[in-house]
Protein backbone atom coordinates (compact mmCIF):
# COMPACT_ATOMS: atom_id res chain seq x y z
CA UNK A 1 0.00 0.00 0.00
CA UNK A 2 1.30 3.44 -0.73
CA UNK A 3 2.49 5.78 2.32
CA UNK A 4 0.06 8.08 1.34
CA UNK A 5 -3.48 6.37 0.67
CA UNK A 6 -6.13 8.30 -0.99
CA UNK A 7 -7.78 9.43 2.43
CA UNK A 8 -7.22 12.74 3.67
CA UNK A 9 -6.99 14.37 1.06
CA UNK A 10 -10.66 14.68 0.08
CA UNK A 11 -10.68 17.14 2.31
CA UNK A 12 -8.70 19.79 0.24
CA UNK A 13 -10.74 20.97 -3.30
CA UNK A 14 -9.20 22.49 -6.75
CA UNK A 15 -8.79 25.44 -6.04
CA UNK A 16 -9.58 26.09 -2.30
CA UNK A 17 -6.41 28.38 -1.72
CA UNK A 18 -6.86 30.47 -4.50
CA UNK A 19 -7.02 34.24 -4.95
CA UNK A 20 -10.44 34.69 -5.94
CA UNK A 21 -11.38 38.68 -6.08
CA UNK A 22 -11.78 41.39 -8.71
CA UNK A 23 -12.87 38.43 -11.05
CA UNK A 24 -9.68 36.44 -10.62
CA UNK A 25 -9.30 32.69 -9.38
CA UNK A 26 -5.78 31.79 -9.29
CA UNK A 27 -2.89 30.00 -6.96
CA UNK A 28 -1.27 32.71 -6.14
CA UNK A 29 2.11 31.19 -5.70
CA UNK A 30 1.71 29.19 -9.27
CA UNK A 31 0.16 31.75 -10.88
CA UNK A 32 2.40 34.82 -10.30
CA UNK A 33 5.60 33.03 -9.75
CA UNK A 34 5.19 31.26 -13.12
CA UNK A 35 4.02 33.75 -15.12
CA UNK A 36 6.55 36.49 -13.47
CA UNK A 37 9.09 34.19 -14.77
CA UNK A 38 8.36 33.88 -18.11
CA UNK A 39 7.84 37.55 -18.41
CA UNK A 40 11.67 38.44 -17.13
CA UNK A 41 12.48 35.52 -19.76
CA UNK A 42 10.28 37.89 -22.18
CA UNK A 43 12.14 40.98 -21.28
CA UNK A 44 15.35 39.74 -20.96
CA UNK A 45 15.74 38.78 -24.79
CA UNK A 46 13.98 41.39 -26.20
CA UNK A 47 15.77 43.97 -24.42
CA UNK A 48 19.53 41.90 -25.58
CA UNK A 49 19.13 40.27 -28.25
CA UNK A 50 22.38 39.49 -29.20
CA UNK A 51 23.45 37.97 -25.96
CA UNK A 52 19.95 36.09 -25.86
CA UNK A 53 20.94 34.80 -29.30
CA UNK A 54 24.32 33.55 -28.28
CA UNK A 55 22.89 32.02 -24.76
CA UNK A 56 20.64 30.17 -26.45
CA UNK A 57 22.88 28.40 -28.25
CA UNK A 58 25.75 27.75 -25.57
CA UNK A 59 23.02 26.31 -23.23
CA UNK A 60 21.43 23.75 -26.18
CA UNK A 61 25.35 22.82 -26.87
CA UNK A 62 25.94 22.34 -23.51
CA UNK A 63 22.56 20.52 -22.15
CA UNK A 64 23.04 18.06 -25.71
CA UNK A 65 26.47 17.83 -25.48
CA UNK A 66 26.82 16.55 -21.85
CA UNK A 67 23.56 15.40 -20.75
CA UNK A 68 21.90 13.89 -24.20
CA UNK A 69 22.75 10.32 -22.79
CA UNK A 70 20.33 10.91 -20.07
CA UNK A 71 17.52 12.42 -22.47
CA UNK A 72 17.84 9.08 -24.73
CA UNK A 73 17.52 6.84 -21.52
CA UNK A 74 14.87 8.45 -19.61
CA UNK A 75 12.52 8.46 -22.91
CA UNK A 76 13.25 4.67 -23.45
CA UNK A 77 12.33 3.88 -20.42
CA UNK A 78 9.02 6.00 -20.30
CA UNK A 79 7.98 3.97 -22.95
CA UNK A 80 9.18 0.31 -21.50
CA UNK A 81 7.58 1.60 -18.38
CA UNK A 82 3.88 2.24 -20.32
CA UNK A 83 3.56 -0.53 -22.23
CA UNK A 84 4.73 -3.00 -18.76
CA UNK A 85 1.80 -1.04 -17.29
CA UNK A 86 -0.57 -2.08 -20.11
CA UNK A 87 -0.14 -5.71 -20.55
CA UNK A 88 -0.25 -6.01 -16.61
CA UNK A 89 -2.86 -6.97 -14.11
CA UNK A 90 -2.86 -2.79 -13.56
CA UNK A 91 -4.61 -2.08 -17.04
CA UNK A 92 -7.85 -3.33 -15.49
CA UNK A 93 -8.13 -0.23 -13.44
CA UNK A 94 -10.75 1.71 -14.82
CA UNK A 95 -9.85 5.74 -14.97
CA UNK A 96 -13.01 6.85 -13.02
CA UNK A 97 -13.77 3.79 -11.48
CA UNK A 98 -15.40 -0.16 -12.09
CA UNK A 99 -18.60 1.92 -13.15
CA UNK A 100 -17.01 4.96 -14.99
CA UNK A 101 -17.84 5.18 -19.15
CA UNK A 102 -15.74 7.32 -21.54
CA UNK A 103 -17.51 10.72 -22.10
CA UNK A 104 -16.27 11.40 -25.99
CA UNK A 105 -16.89 9.18 -28.81
CA UNK A 106 -13.89 7.46 -30.33
CA UNK A 107 -13.29 9.49 -33.42
CA UNK A 108 -13.43 12.65 -31.49
CA UNK A 109 -11.05 11.30 -28.64
CA UNK A 110 -8.70 10.60 -31.37
CA UNK A 111 -9.57 13.87 -33.44
CA UNK A 112 -8.12 15.68 -30.15
CA UNK A 113 -5.21 13.33 -29.67
CA UNK A 114 -4.01 14.41 -32.99
CA UNK A 115 -4.48 18.17 -32.85
CA UNK A 116 -2.86 18.51 -28.81
CA UNK A 117 0.12 15.95 -29.49
CA UNK A 118 2.19 17.16 -32.64
CA UNK A 119 -0.19 18.56 -35.60
CA UNK A 120 1.42 22.05 -36.07
CA UNK A 121 5.27 20.28 -35.88
CA UNK A 122 3.66 17.54 -38.61
CA UNK A 123 3.28 19.85 -40.87
CA UNK A 124 6.45 21.74 -40.70
CA UNK A 125 8.39 18.36 -40.54
CA UNK A 126 6.21 15.80 -42.66
CA UNK A 127 8.49 16.89 -45.76
CA UNK A 128 11.82 18.83 -44.34
CA UNK A 129 12.66 15.61 -42.24
CA UNK A 130 13.12 12.88 -44.44
CA UNK A 131 14.58 15.37 -46.75
CA UNK A 132 17.18 16.62 -44.36
CA UNK A 133 17.74 12.83 -43.16
CA UNK A 134 18.31 12.07 -46.89
CA UNK A 135 20.96 14.40 -47.81
CA UNK A 136 22.99 13.89 -44.50
CA UNK A 137 22.60 10.21 -43.53
CA UNK A 138 23.00 9.66 -39.87
CA UNK A 139 25.88 6.83 -39.42
CA UNK A 140 23.45 4.74 -36.91
CA UNK A 141 24.70 1.06 -38.36
CA UNK A 142 27.46 2.33 -40.45
CA UNK A 143 28.27 4.76 -43.21
CA UNK A 144 25.31 5.28 -46.34
CA UNK A 145 25.83 7.31 -49.46
CA UNK A 146 23.48 10.50 -49.30
CA UNK A 147 20.83 11.01 -52.07
CA UNK A 148 20.50 7.12 -52.91
CA UNK A 149 17.76 4.54 -52.05
CA UNK A 150 19.55 3.19 -48.72
CA UNK A 151 19.50 7.08 -47.57
CA UNK A 152 15.80 7.39 -48.07
CA UNK A 153 14.66 3.93 -46.46
CA UNK A 154 16.75 5.09 -43.29
CA UNK A 155 15.34 8.37 -43.45
CA UNK A 156 12.18 7.63 -43.44
CA UNK A 157 13.24 5.14 -40.77
CA UNK A 158 14.61 7.65 -38.31
CA UNK A 159 11.80 9.93 -39.53
CA UNK A 160 9.10 6.93 -37.77
CA UNK A 161 11.48 7.15 -34.76
CA UNK A 162 11.60 10.82 -33.96
CA UNK A 163 7.94 10.78 -34.03
CA UNK A 164 6.47 7.49 -32.78
CA UNK A 165 6.11 5.40 -29.68
CA UNK A 166 8.49 7.25 -28.00
CA UNK A 167 7.06 10.38 -28.10
CA UNK A 168 3.80 8.89 -27.04
CA UNK A 169 4.90 6.73 -24.50
CA UNK A 170 5.49 10.11 -22.75
CA UNK A 171 1.97 11.39 -23.50
CA UNK A 172 0.29 8.56 -22.33
CA UNK A 173 2.58 8.43 -19.03
CA UNK A 174 1.78 11.93 -18.33
CA UNK A 175 -1.89 11.40 -19.28
CA UNK A 176 -2.35 8.26 -17.49
CA UNK A 177 -1.18 9.68 -14.05
CA UNK A 178 -2.90 12.42 -14.12
CA UNK A 179 -5.91 10.82 -15.31
CA UNK A 180 -6.39 8.00 -12.33
CA UNK A 181 -5.37 10.50 -9.71
CA UNK A 182 -8.05 13.01 -10.75
CA UNK A 183 -10.75 11.03 -11.88
CA UNK A 184 -10.01 7.75 -9.29
CA UNK A 185 -8.52 9.70 -6.21
CA UNK A 186 -10.25 12.85 -6.61
CA UNK A 187 -7.29 15.00 -6.87
CA UNK A 188 -6.83 18.54 -8.57
CA UNK A 189 -6.20 17.73 -12.34
CA UNK A 190 -2.36 19.25 -12.08
CA UNK A 191 0.82 18.03 -12.00
CA UNK A 192 1.73 18.01 -8.16
CA UNK A 193 -1.39 15.51 -7.32
CA UNK A 194 1.17 12.77 -9.42
CA UNK A 195 3.18 12.76 -6.78
CA UNK A 196 0.41 12.10 -3.88
CA UNK A 197 1.66 9.17 -2.80
CA UNK A 198 4.82 10.06 -2.79
CA UNK A 199 4.37 13.68 -0.34
CA UNK A 200 0.91 12.69 0.95
CA UNK A 201 -0.21 16.72 2.11
CA UNK A 202 2.87 18.48 0.95
CA UNK A 203 1.59 18.22 -2.36
CA UNK A 204 -0.47 21.70 -0.86
CA UNK A 205 2.92 23.11 0.20
CA UNK A 206 5.83 24.33 -1.19
CA UNK A 207 6.95 20.95 -2.75
CA UNK A 208 3.62 20.89 -5.12
CA UNK A 209 3.71 24.56 -6.08
CA UNK A 210 7.34 23.78 -7.64
CA UNK A 211 6.24 21.24 -9.68
CA UNK A 212 3.32 23.33 -10.92
CA UNK A 213 5.36 26.19 -11.65
CA UNK A 214 7.96 24.15 -13.59
CA UNK A 215 4.65 22.21 -15.60
CA UNK A 216 3.20 26.12 -16.09
CA UNK A 217 7.09 26.86 -17.43
CA UNK A 218 7.98 23.59 -19.22
CA UNK A 219 4.64 23.91 -21.45
CA UNK A 220 4.64 27.44 -22.21
CA UNK A 221 8.09 27.04 -23.81
CA UNK A 222 6.93 23.57 -25.41
CA UNK A 223 3.99 25.18 -26.75
CA UNK A 224 6.23 28.60 -28.11
CA UNK A 225 8.39 26.22 -29.96
CA UNK A 226 5.24 24.75 -32.23
CA UNK A 227 3.99 28.13 -32.49
CA UNK A 228 6.85 29.20 -33.78
CA UNK A 229 6.79 26.14 -36.34
CA UNK A 230 3.76 26.78 -36.95
CA UNK A 231 4.09 30.57 -37.90
CA UNK A 232 7.19 30.37 -40.08
CA UNK A 233 5.52 27.35 -42.07
CA UNK A 234 2.12 30.07 -42.39
CA UNK A 235 4.19 32.48 -43.61
CA UNK A 236 5.95 30.22 -46.50
CA UNK A 237 2.66 29.61 -47.40
CA UNK A 238 1.56 32.63 -47.80
CA UNK A 239 5.09 34.27 -49.70
CA UNK A 240 4.38 30.76 -52.34
CA UNK A 241 0.44 32.01 -53.22
CA UNK A 242 0.80 35.42 -52.52
CA UNK A 243 4.49 36.75 -52.58
CA UNK A 244 3.83 37.67 -48.59
CA UNK A 245 7.27 38.89 -47.61
CA UNK A 246 9.53 36.13 -45.69
CA UNK A 247 10.81 38.14 -41.60
CA UNK A 248 10.54 37.48 -38.57
CA UNK A 249 8.86 41.18 -38.39
CA UNK A 250 5.62 39.43 -40.59
CA UNK A 251 5.89 35.89 -38.73
CA UNK A 252 5.69 38.39 -35.47
CA UNK A 253 2.17 39.84 -36.78
CA UNK A 254 0.99 36.65 -37.85
CA UNK A 255 1.40 35.38 -34.39
CA UNK A 256 -0.46 38.34 -33.05
CA UNK A 257 -3.43 37.86 -35.41
CA UNK A 258 -3.41 33.83 -35.17
CA UNK A 259 -3.43 33.93 -31.11
CA UNK A 260 -6.67 36.45 -31.42
CA UNK A 261 -8.43 33.57 -33.27
CA UNK A 262 -6.94 31.03 -30.08
CA UNK A 263 -8.21 33.80 -27.67
CA UNK A 264 -11.79 33.01 -29.23
CA UNK A 265 -11.82 29.68 -28.84
CA UNK A 266 -10.30 29.27 -25.38
CA UNK A 267 -13.44 31.54 -24.60
CA UNK A 268 -15.62 28.98 -26.10
CA UNK A 269 -14.40 26.18 -23.70
CA UNK A 270 -13.00 22.68 -24.38
CA UNK A 271 -16.45 21.15 -25.43
CA UNK A 272 -17.33 23.92 -28.09
CA UNK A 273 -14.02 25.33 -29.21
CA UNK A 274 -11.45 22.83 -29.33
CA UNK A 275 -13.19 19.54 -29.80
CA UNK A 276 -15.16 21.38 -32.61
CA UNK A 277 -11.65 22.94 -34.42
CA UNK A 278 -10.28 19.11 -33.70
CA UNK A 279 -12.71 17.64 -35.67
CA UNK A 280 -12.65 20.24 -38.73
CA UNK A 281 -8.78 19.36 -38.70
CA UNK A 282 -9.41 15.95 -38.76
CA UNK A 283 -11.62 16.68 -41.48
CA UNK A 284 -9.17 18.83 -43.69
CA UNK A 285 -6.14 16.76 -43.10
CA UNK A 286 -8.05 13.68 -44.10
CA UNK A 287 -8.25 15.50 -47.34
CA UNK A 288 -4.83 16.88 -47.48
CA UNK A 289 -3.41 13.10 -47.19
CA UNK A 290 -6.05 11.74 -49.24
CA UNK A 291 -5.25 13.34 -51.96
CA UNK A 292 -1.24 12.97 -52.00
CA UNK A 293 -2.06 9.41 -51.76
CA UNK A 294 -4.24 9.93 -55.40
CA UNK A 295 -2.73 11.81 -57.06
CA UNK A 296 0.95 11.37 -55.98
CA UNK A 297 3.21 8.04 -56.61
CA UNK A 298 0.61 6.18 -54.50
CA UNK A 299 1.46 2.57 -55.12
CA UNK A 300 5.01 3.89 -54.06
CA UNK A 301 3.69 5.42 -50.69
CA UNK A 302 2.01 2.33 -49.41
CA UNK A 303 4.95 0.63 -50.20
CA UNK A 304 6.64 3.33 -47.93
CA UNK A 305 4.30 2.65 -45.33
CA UNK A 306 4.81 -0.60 -45.05
CA UNK A 307 8.31 -1.49 -45.64
CA UNK A 308 9.24 1.31 -43.44
CA UNK A 309 6.84 0.52 -40.68
CA UNK A 310 8.84 -2.56 -40.63
CA UNK A 311 12.35 -1.03 -40.60
CA UNK A 312 11.15 0.54 -37.76
CA UNK A 313 10.08 -1.77 -35.59
CA UNK A 314 13.27 -3.85 -36.20
CA UNK A 315 15.83 -1.05 -35.79
CA UNK A 316 13.71 0.37 -32.65
CA UNK A 317 16.25 -1.76 -30.27
CA UNK A 318 18.84 -0.21 -32.08
CA UNK A 319 17.46 3.05 -32.65
CA UNK A 320 16.10 3.58 -28.89
CA UNK A 321 20.03 3.19 -26.97
CA UNK A 322 21.79 4.62 -29.79
CA UNK A 323 24.32 8.10 -28.57
CA UNK A 324 26.41 8.56 -31.38
CA UNK A 325 29.42 7.64 -28.98
CA UNK A 326 31.99 6.18 -31.65
CA UNK A 327 30.70 9.01 -34.58
CA UNK A 328 29.92 12.12 -32.40
CA UNK A 329 29.30 14.92 -35.41
CA UNK A 330 26.57 16.64 -32.87
CA UNK A 331 23.82 15.02 -35.67
CA UNK A 332 22.06 13.50 -32.62
CA UNK A 333 22.40 16.85 -30.55
CA UNK A 334 20.13 18.67 -32.84
CA UNK A 335 17.94 15.88 -33.84
CA UNK A 336 16.63 13.27 -31.56
CA UNK A 337 18.08 14.87 -28.42
CA UNK A 338 16.42 17.92 -29.24
CA UNK A 339 13.01 15.53 -30.31
CA UNK A 340 12.78 14.29 -26.70
CA UNK A 341 13.21 17.75 -25.09
CA UNK A 342 10.33 18.84 -26.76
CA UNK A 343 8.11 16.06 -26.48
CA UNK A 344 8.87 16.14 -22.63
CA UNK A 345 8.06 20.20 -22.63
CA UNK A 346 4.81 19.29 -23.96
CA UNK A 347 4.24 16.46 -21.67
CA UNK A 348 2.41 18.35 -19.06
CA UNK A 349 0.21 20.00 -21.62
CA UNK A 350 -0.75 16.97 -23.73
CA UNK A 351 -0.91 14.97 -20.55
CA UNK A 352 -3.11 16.93 -18.94
CA UNK A 353 -5.52 17.47 -22.27
CA UNK A 354 -5.89 14.20 -23.00
CA UNK A 355 -6.81 12.96 -18.90
CA UNK A 356 -9.01 15.72 -19.27
CA UNK A 357 -10.78 13.89 -22.29
CA UNK A 358 -10.29 10.24 -21.38
CA UNK A 359 -12.23 9.09 -18.30
CA UNK A 360 -14.10 6.35 -18.38
CA UNK A 361 -11.36 4.00 -20.26
CA UNK A 362 -9.13 1.71 -18.82
CA UNK A 363 -5.97 1.95 -18.07
CA UNK A 364 -4.80 -0.86 -21.16
CA UNK A 365 -7.33 0.75 -23.29
CA UNK A 366 -6.01 4.16 -22.73
CA UNK A 367 -2.05 3.50 -23.08
CA UNK A 368 -2.96 1.27 -26.41
CA UNK A 369 -4.79 4.12 -27.57
CA UNK A 370 -2.18 6.88 -27.15
CA UNK A 371 0.39 4.68 -28.56
CA UNK A 372 -1.10 2.84 -31.43
CA UNK A 373 -3.74 4.99 -33.15
CA UNK A 374 -1.61 8.21 -33.60
CA UNK A 375 1.20 6.39 -33.94
CA UNK A 376 -0.21 4.90 -37.01
CA UNK A 377 -1.97 7.95 -38.25
CA UNK A 378 1.07 9.73 -38.31
CA UNK A 379 3.16 6.80 -39.94
CA UNK A 380 0.82 6.66 -42.99
CA UNK A 381 0.77 10.81 -42.90
CA UNK A 382 4.70 10.97 -42.97
CA UNK A 383 4.61 8.00 -45.67
CA UNK A 384 2.81 10.09 -47.87
CA UNK A 385 4.64 13.57 -47.52
CA UNK A 386 8.07 12.30 -46.87
CA UNK A 387 7.32 9.26 -49.18
CA UNK A 388 6.26 11.78 -52.14
CA UNK A 389 9.45 14.23 -50.96
CA UNK A 390 11.88 11.45 -51.29
CA UNK A 391 10.43 10.13 -54.52
CA UNK A 392 11.10 13.12 -56.15
CA UNK A 393 14.30 13.35 -54.71
CA UNK A 394 15.20 9.86 -56.36
CA UNK A 395 13.74 10.67 -59.81
CA UNK A 396 16.38 11.87 -62.07
CA UNK A 397 14.07 14.53 -63.46
CA UNK A 398 13.02 16.12 -60.09
CA UNK A 399 15.80 15.57 -57.96
CA UNK A 400 17.43 17.39 -56.04
CA UNK A 401 14.43 20.10 -56.07
CA UNK A 402 12.85 19.76 -52.59
CA UNK A 403 16.30 19.34 -50.92
CA UNK A 404 17.49 22.73 -52.36
CA UNK A 405 14.16 24.22 -51.28
CA UNK A 406 14.93 22.58 -47.66
CA UNK A 407 18.48 23.89 -47.80
CA UNK A 408 17.64 27.53 -48.19
CA UNK A 409 14.60 27.53 -46.27
CA UNK A 410 12.59 24.71 -44.48
CA UNK A 411 9.50 26.18 -43.82
CA UNK A 412 8.62 26.25 -47.42
CA UNK A 413 9.62 22.34 -47.87
CA UNK A 414 5.82 20.86 -48.13
CA UNK A 415 4.36 23.77 -50.34
CA UNK A 416 7.53 23.38 -52.98
CA UNK A 417 6.60 19.84 -52.65
CA UNK A 418 2.93 19.97 -53.38
CA UNK A 419 4.14 22.25 -56.36
CA UNK A 420 4.98 18.92 -58.01
CA UNK A 421 1.48 17.74 -57.80
CA UNK A 422 -1.43 19.26 -59.58
CA UNK A 423 -3.98 21.85 -58.14
CA UNK A 424 -1.33 23.38 -56.30
CA UNK A 425 -2.90 26.52 -55.51
CA UNK A 426 -6.00 24.54 -53.69
CA UNK A 427 -3.69 22.12 -52.05
CA UNK A 428 -1.30 25.17 -50.66
CA UNK A 429 -4.29 27.00 -49.38
CA UNK A 430 -5.50 24.20 -47.71
CA UNK A 431 -2.20 23.17 -45.84
CA UNK A 432 -2.48 26.84 -44.66
CA UNK A 433 -5.38 26.55 -43.16
CA UNK A 434 -4.26 23.00 -41.60
CA UNK A 435 -1.55 24.91 -40.42
CA UNK A 436 -3.50 27.72 -38.69
CA UNK A 437 -6.61 25.13 -37.45
CA UNK A 438 -3.27 23.34 -35.51
CA UNK A 439 -2.18 26.79 -34.43
CA UNK A 440 -5.40 27.27 -32.88
CA UNK A 441 -6.30 24.41 -31.65
CA UNK A 442 -2.71 24.54 -29.76
CA UNK A 443 -2.86 27.46 -28.40
CA UNK A 444 -5.91 27.23 -27.04
CA UNK A 445 -6.02 23.78 -25.81
CA UNK A 446 -2.49 24.69 -24.13
CA UNK A 447 -3.88 27.71 -22.77
CA UNK A 448 -6.65 26.13 -20.83
CA UNK A 449 -4.25 23.43 -19.71
CA UNK A 450 -1.96 26.12 -18.72
CA UNK A 451 -4.49 27.68 -16.96
CA UNK A 452 -6.16 24.78 -14.67
CA UNK A 453 -2.37 24.37 -13.60
CA UNK A 454 -2.34 27.96 -12.28
CA UNK A 455 -5.36 28.14 -10.72
CA UNK A 456 -5.48 24.83 -8.41
CA UNK A 457 -6.34 21.94 -10.99
CA UNK A 458 -9.50 24.08 -11.11
CA UNK A 459 -11.46 23.13 -14.78
CA UNK A 460 -12.98 26.04 -15.36
CA UNK A 461 -11.64 29.39 -14.82
CA UNK A 462 -12.14 33.10 -15.52
CA UNK A 463 -12.13 33.88 -19.40
CA UNK A 464 -9.50 36.78 -18.39
CA UNK A 465 -6.92 33.91 -17.20
CA UNK A 466 -7.68 31.87 -19.80
CA UNK A 467 -6.86 34.78 -22.49
CA UNK A 468 -3.91 36.20 -20.53
CA UNK A 469 -2.28 32.81 -20.79
CA UNK A 470 -3.20 32.45 -24.56
CA UNK A 471 -1.97 35.83 -25.52
CA UNK A 472 1.33 35.24 -23.45
CA UNK A 473 1.94 32.20 -25.51
CA UNK A 474 1.93 34.40 -28.74
CA UNK A 475 4.10 36.57 -26.77
CA UNK A 476 6.65 34.05 -25.69
CA UNK A 477 6.62 32.39 -29.35
CA UNK A 478 7.46 36.04 -30.95
CA UNK A 479 10.08 36.38 -28.63
CA UNK A 480 11.75 33.67 -28.83
CA UNK A 481 11.86 33.92 -33.20
CA UNK A 482 13.09 37.51 -32.53
CA UNK A 483 15.73 36.24 -30.36
CA UNK A 484 16.93 33.35 -32.54
CA UNK A 485 14.69 31.79 -34.73
CA UNK A 486 14.93 28.08 -35.22
CA UNK A 487 17.59 27.96 -32.39
CA UNK A 488 16.21 29.77 -29.98
CA UNK A 489 12.66 27.18 -30.66
CA UNK A 490 15.06 24.10 -30.07
CA UNK A 491 16.67 25.48 -27.08
CA UNK A 492 13.59 26.24 -25.31
CA UNK A 493 12.49 22.50 -25.92
CA UNK A 494 15.44 21.30 -24.94
CA UNK A 495 15.78 23.71 -21.69
CA UNK A 496 12.22 22.94 -20.51
CA UNK A 497 12.46 19.42 -21.56
CA UNK A 498 15.62 18.41 -18.99
CA UNK A 499 14.11 19.16 -15.61
CA UNK A 500 11.07 17.91 -16.51
CA UNK A 501 12.29 14.62 -17.62
CA UNK A 502 13.74 14.09 -13.85
CA UNK A 503 10.27 14.73 -12.84
CA UNK A 504 8.64 12.13 -15.10
CA UNK A 505 11.16 9.61 -13.71
CA UNK A 506 9.98 10.14 -10.02
CA UNK A 507 6.01 10.18 -12.25
CA UNK A 508 6.94 6.24 -12.90
CA UNK A 509 7.25 4.96 -9.54
CA UNK A 510 4.42 7.09 -8.42
CA UNK A 511 1.60 5.94 -10.76
CA UNK A 512 2.54 2.19 -10.37
CA UNK A 513 2.32 2.95 -6.62
CA UNK A 514 -0.98 4.38 -7.09
CA UNK A 515 -2.55 1.85 -9.70
CA UNK A 516 -1.11 -1.30 -7.48
CA UNK A 517 -3.09 0.29 -4.37
CA UNK A 518 -6.24 0.80 -6.63
CA UNK A 519 -6.27 -2.83 -8.04
CA UNK A 520 -5.56 -4.57 -4.58
CA UNK A 521 -8.47 -2.19 -3.40
CA UNK A 522 -11.32 -3.33 -6.00
CA UNK A 523 -10.27 -7.15 -6.06
CA UNK A 524 -10.38 -7.10 -2.29
CA UNK A 525 -13.82 -5.08 -2.89
CA UNK A 526 -14.77 -8.23 -5.49
CA UNK A 527 -13.87 -10.60 -3.49
CA UNK A 528 -15.83 -9.30 -0.32
CA UNK A 529 -19.04 -9.23 -2.91
CA UNK A 530 -18.62 -12.20 -3.96
CA UNK A 531 -18.47 -13.73 -0.41
CA UNK A 532 -21.50 -11.97 0.52
CA UNK A 533 -23.04 -13.21 -2.49
CA UNK A 534 -22.14 -16.88 -1.86
CA UNK A 535 -23.46 -16.34 2.21
CA UNK A 536 -26.75 -14.74 0.62
CA UNK A 537 -27.53 -17.80 -1.64
CA UNK A 538 -26.50 -20.48 1.34
CA UNK A 539 -28.96 -18.89 3.50
CA UNK A 540 -31.59 -18.95 1.24
CA UNK A 541 -30.71 -22.61 0.44
CA UNK A 542 -31.76 -23.21 4.40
Amino acid sequence: MPEHAPTRHLTRRPGDRNFTKRGFDFHPEVFLVSGSLVLLFVLFTLLFQEPATSAFGAVQAFISGTLGWFMILSVTFFLLFTVYIALTKLGSVRLGGPDARPEFPTFAWISMLMSAGMGTGLMFWSVAEPIYHFQDPPVIVGAIEPNTADAARQAMGVTFFHWGLHAWGIYALVGLSLAFFTFNWGLPLTIRSVFYPILGEKIYGWQGNAIDVLAVASTLFGLATSLGFGVQQTNAGLNFLFGLQISTPVQVGLIAIITGFATASVVSGLGNGVRRLSELNMILAAVLLTFVLLVGPTVFLFNTFVQTTGYYLASLPTMSFWTETFNDNGWQNGWTVFYWGWWVSWAPFVGIFIARISKGRTVREFILGVLLLPTALTFLWMSAFGGTALSFGLSEGTAGIISTAVSENVATALFVMLDQLPLTGITSFVAIILVVVFFVTSSDSGSLVVDSIASGGKLESPVPQRVFWAVLEGVVASTLLLGGGLSALQTAAISAGLPFAVVLLIMCYSIYKGLSYEHDVIHVKQALRKSEAAEAAEAVVR
